[in-house]
């Protein structure tokens, strides 16, 4: 049966404990941890995360893994320095995933999931080889762990990750579903994106948002049920798939309107949830 939880920032300075409390009011049982900072990532860091987990509750879904480097979200700069692709990067953020695995692994996390670039949908492209190679040694590291690599859809068209798996072939991959970033980026419907890469979702981003009307900028994030994003059909095609998973909803945005945008998801999706098992809409 699927399940809605939400996303929280693993930073510096951080209450993990404050933070999980604080969603287990809003109604959630399960978060995926979002960490961008690699110095977190230690055995102590680890200990003290648990130790939040134990006392509230909280269900760790995936461990979302951050690198370090620049980051530009748009579809000029974005090339140059997001995820592993770009050659100059991909070293020091294949460590950045590797010890990121191992971060989660003492949190008893198996799926761990990361951006991994504007994939080139030519595979001939002078940067595929040397970016499937580089993926490969990573998902052969988590799978020691007994842990899956999930890509965050957005960047790349559907057939383009799943030919990614397919050239990688550990066996250990997955997808972690962002309705919106497909949409964003002007790459897919995400329900139609289930149509290839299904079998592979392991996760799910709740999001929502407008196709892109710029060709240097992405799309809008926009609040759920207010996009592009037909979540009934999408969680009904989730269900013949047989998905019970979480549908972690995030908002890219801060303050007040951040946490009431996610109170509105919340009740957004389980009423869509409480139609999908009574087979009412």
């Amino acid at each position: 049966m699927m399940r809605v939880g939400v996303v929280v920032q693993h930073g510096p300075g951080d209450t993990m404990e404050a933070k999980f409390e604080a969603i287990r009011r809003e109604g959630f049982t399960s978060c995926q941890l979002v960490s961008w900072n690699p110095s977190l990532w230690t055995e102590e860091e680890a200990k003290a995360v648990n130790e939040a987990v134990a006392r509230t509750g909280v269900t760790l879904s995936a461990f979302w893994c951050g690198w370090e480097g620049p980051k530009v979200w748009d579809f000029y700069g974005g090339q140059e320095t997001l995820g592993l692709v770009p050659v100059a990067y991909r070293f020091a953020r294949m460590q950045n995933l590797m010890n990121g695995a191992d971060f989660a692994a003492r949190l008893g996390v198996t799926d761990v999931v990361s951006h991994m670039g504007f994939i080139p949908e030519n595979p001939y492209d002078p940067q595929y080889a040397g970016f499937i190679e580089g993926m490969k040694e990573v998902a052969l590291h988590l799978k020691q762990n007994n842990q899956y690599l999930l890509f965050e859809s957005g960047q790349e068209t559907p057939v383009t990750m799943l030919r990614a798996f397919e050239d990688i072939g550990t066996g250990n991959l997955g997808v972690n579903l962002d309705t919106a970033n497909l949409i964003l980026y002007g790459k897919a419907n995400p329900v139609d994106a289930l149509c290839v890469l299904g079998p592979y979702v392991r996760g799910v981003h709740a999001k929502d948002g407008l196709y892109p009307t710029d060709g240097r900028a992405l799309g809008k994030e926009v609040p759920l049920g207010q996009g592009k994003v037909d979540f009934p059909r999408f969680l009904h095609e989730l269900a013949v798939l047989g998905y019970g998973g979480d549908l972690t909803i995030e908002r890219e945005i801060e303050g007040e309107e951040q946490a009431r945008d996610i109170r509105m998801a919340r009740d957004f999706l389980m009423e869509l949830l409480i139609k999908e098992r009574e087979g009412v809409w």
